[in-house]
């Protein structure tokens, strides 16, 4: 399994709009790009992780040459962010989230 895990500033007052557009991105890469899903977070000192899944690092590669269907979306998020920090990619060596929790 490979793993990017993105790391958001997210401007003031721009965080619901960030996460309606994070939510429909993510949700058109699982469609139509080959993504596994993600997750997101907001870290104590207030900035956003999203740790995403994907098959494997050439899934990924093919995604980001993808052009985007929902534009509104990923200009809701454009918009929110003050700044983008470094992406970190990893491989998974063992999973033991539990896959239903409910």
């Amino acid at each position: 399994m490979f793993i990017a895990l993105y790391h958001w500033k997210i401007k003031p007052n721009s965080e619901k709009k960030f996460q309606e557009g994070w939510r429909r991105i993510t949700l058109e890469i699982r469609e139509n790009c080959g993504g596994l899903g993600s997750r997101l977070h907001k870290a104590e000192d207030g900035t956003f992780y999203a740790y995403a899944q994907w098959k494997d690092k050439e899934t990924w590669e093919k995604a980001q040459e993808m052009s985007t269907i929902d534009e509104e979306a990923a200009t809701m998020m454009r918009e929110s962010i003050e700044e983008r920090l470094p992406t970190v990619f990893m491989e998974t060596l063992d999973d033991l989230l539990l896959k239903n929790y409910e």
